[in-house]
């Protein structure tokens, strides 16, 4: 039995989310429906770096699943692709060690948060951006982000329906980046928190449109209450960037 590390990129507009759902079209579903087919109808199971929602896209999400198959591992990229409808990518599937989990082996995440600023809609972003035709303050964002970056208890800032207990986490940096008429938001931490990402942006954009002042954030963080945070910001800006692990490869990996 060997075990393959995949990266995959998808679209989530025409998705429920990643998790399997009853009824529903997930990029779960699909992935495993592929892999079954692969595997003439056996069923394989595949474990994710974290679930996103429906309409969140993704560049670089990360599962794992195992196979007895002797396909050589250049080759699965290939197989899975064409077997995967046009809204999923993948985009590399390496061997791996047995110990590799895609959730538990992640030691930092990126998500990045699109805006579009511009007047009018466009059209084409409707699945892609936020739009948010508002004046922002960049530099009160900024500070605010300062006060969200380090190691907090960020329960203000996760959905009510998160069940995880502990809520610490470390935010190590949000990066604003600005080109033409849009917005691109930067989180990148050791995990985040159920909505997490998007009530962050969700509360910088209060922050940017003077409904709050930057100073609110550690106030709203020793709350540890999600009432006292701002709006969840819509899931179609949203996008899984990039997951890193401290376990990789083990190219002396055998089948078995």
């Amino acid at each position: 039995m060997q075990r393959y590390k995949c990266t995959l990129a998808y679209d989530g507009t025409g998705f429920a989310g990643y998790q399997v759902q009853p009824g529903k079209r997930t990029v779960q579903l699909e992935v495993e429906e592929a892999l079954s087919r692969i595997h003439k109808g056996q069923a394989i199971r595949i474990a994710a770096s974290g679930r996103t929602d429906a309409g969140v896209h993704a560049r670089g999400q990360v599962v794992h699943f195992d196979s007895a198959l002797g396909i050589p591992a250049e080759r699965w990229k290939k197989a899975l692709n064409a077997m995967l409808p046009d809204d999923i990518s993948i985009l590399d599937v390496i061997p791996v060690d047995t110990a590799f989990h895609a959730r538990f082996n992640s030691i930092r995440k990126e998500y990045r948060y699109r805006i579009s600023l511009r007047e009018e809609r466009d059209p084409f972003l409707r699945h892609y951006a936020y739009h948010y035709p508002y004046r922002l303050d960049l530099e009160a964002m900024k500070e605010a982000a300062q006060l969200l970056t380090g190691t907090h208890d960020f329960t203000s800032f996760c959905s009510a329906k998160t069940e995880v207990i502990d809520r610490v986490r470390t935010v190590e940096e949000i990066i604003f980046n600005t080109n033409d008429d849009e917005l691109v938001i930067q989180f990148i931490g050791d995990g985040f928190l159920y909505n997490m990402v998007r009530i962050l942006t969700g509360t910088l954009l209060e922050v940017g449109s003077g409904r709050r002042d930057p100073a609110e954030m550690e106030k709203i963080l020793a709350a540890k209450d999600r009432v006292q945070a701002g709006k969840t910001a819509p899931g179609h800006g949203l996008y899984l960037w990039k997951v890193d692990y401290a376990i990789t490869t083990n190219p002396g990996v055998t089948f078995s």
